[in-house]
């Protein structure tokens, strides 16, 4: 595990830790970084929420990379109320990793569950964050999404994050919970059907939007990502 910091465009310091697999794992995988992008901070998100996935992608013999948010933890900047600002920094870690890692492609994988406590808020927008970067940050070959959030009141504070990741010809997997509180099942097959490019899905019977957000979904989580870059194009 290694830690590094990455700046923006527009001059916030990104707090970015690498999780490496060992070379004999990297060498029975393939040349894929993926780059995990934890739930919005203003409700609560920072990368340690995503440590379980990010070190199971490395025991498979991938490169993961996570990092916190402008505003959220060891990083600095400030959050925007819409997350537009916060797509740059998917961009910059990206651009970072393409030009240091140097890897043949990257995954985006965006993480959407958060809650705080404090004011009550639910719901989060890394995985809508991380789909709005897919056409813009180099390298990107694929998207996955952990519970993304495309019910009416998340469409009415973060759609418009939902036009980029639709419009995207990149494949795509979305994974919920058949008991997602903030998306049904109904609304993700609607919202998917306008959807351009290859799209999968995949339902997790009986899991609410928060319990996928637990360790005990975090070696499934694995499984899927891993399984999902095995059946990108080579």
């Amino acid at each position: 595990m290694e830690w590094t910091t990455v700046e923006t465009g527009d001059g916030a310091k990104l707090s970015v830790r690498l999780f490496k697999p060992s070379p004999a794992e990297a060498a029975a995988a393939e040349d894929v970084a993926v780059v995990l992008v934890h739930p919005y901070s203003i409700l609560g998100g920072v990368q340690g929420l995503l440590r379980g996935i990010a070190e199971g992608v490395a025991r498979r013999g991938y490169t993961a990379v996570t990092f916190d948010m402008r505003g959220a933890g060891r990083s600095t900047g400030r959050a925007s109320l819409t997350g537009s600002a916060e797509v740059g920094d998917v961009v910059a870690v990206c651009g970072w990793v393409a030009e240091n890692i140097k890897p043949r492609g990257i995954l985006l994988v965006g993480s959407s569950a958060a809650i705080d406590a404090a004011i009550g808020l639910c719901s989060g927008t890394g995985a809508p964050i991380a789909g709005s970067a897919v056409d813009k940050a180099d390298r990107v070959i694929g998207y996955v999404s952990i519970g993304y959030p495309f019910g009416l009141m998340a469409s009415i504070l973060f759609g418009r994050h939902h036009d980029a990741v639709l419009k995207s010809e990149k494949p795509k997997l979305f994974i919920m919970g058949t008991k997602d509180g903030f998306t049904s099942v109904k609304q993700l097959q609607n919202k998917l059907k306008s959807a351009a490019g290859r799209v999968d899905t995949h339902l997790i019977e009986g899991a609410g939007h928060f319990q996928m957000e637990g360790p005990a979904f975090d070696a499934q989580m694995v499984d899927l990502i891993v399984n999902f870059i095995n059946s990108l194009p080579k």
